[in-house]
């Protein structure tokens, strides 16, 4: 994956019409579809519980599926580009361990792999107004700068690639 830039009043505008058009398309179908099944298939008495839910589970069916299918829609590029971004760092948060321990053993794949996250780090936190860990995440980039600076290594985030997890 490769760092983009993304425009953060667009990123958060079209977020924003994203959310409440997939909450109000998801109110609608479920109550939607609910109501139908309840009309037709009983005699309108009582509870209808499992009516209901099965009208919020299709709901949710039909609002993810139409989502995934314009995901690639140029209206959706920046909140896709970020819940790819957000796949990533997960991948890469889940060996940290593991990264870090071959970093102490100067593994180069290690550093390009924890410098990639902490720059995707940086920019999800400044898209998402995140300023409270911005901090904590500085410091541990520029300690690993500095050990970089330290082996006269040069890593290029460019060169991340996700197969470089399957080492660790």
């Amino acid at each position: 994956m490769k760092l983009e830039f993304i425009d953060k009043q667009t990123y958060r505008k079209h977020l924003n019409i994203i959310i409440m058009i997939s909450i109000v398309s998801f109110a609608g179908l479920s109550l939607g579809i609910s109501q139908a099944a309840i009309y037709f298939f009983t005699d309108r008495e009582g509870t209808h519980f499992w009516l209901n839910v099965m009208g919020v589970v299709f709901g949710m069916i039909v609002v993810g599926s139409l989502l995934n299918k314009f995901k690639h829609h140029p209206f959706l590029a920046e909140a896709y580009y970020v819940w790819l971004l957000k796949q990533q760092i997960n991948f890469i948060y889940r060996k940290q361990k593991k990264i870090e321990a071959a970093i102490e053993d100067d593994n180069v794949d290690a550093m390009l792999i924890m410098t990639f996250y902490y720059k995707a780090c940086e920019q999800l936190y400044n898209l998402d107004d995140n300023t409270i860990t911005i901090s904590t995440l500085n410091k541990k980039s520029n300690e690993l700068k500095e050990k970089l600076e330290g082996l006269r290594l040069e890593v290029n985030v460019e060169d991340y690639k996700q197969e470089l997890l399957l080492r660790f």
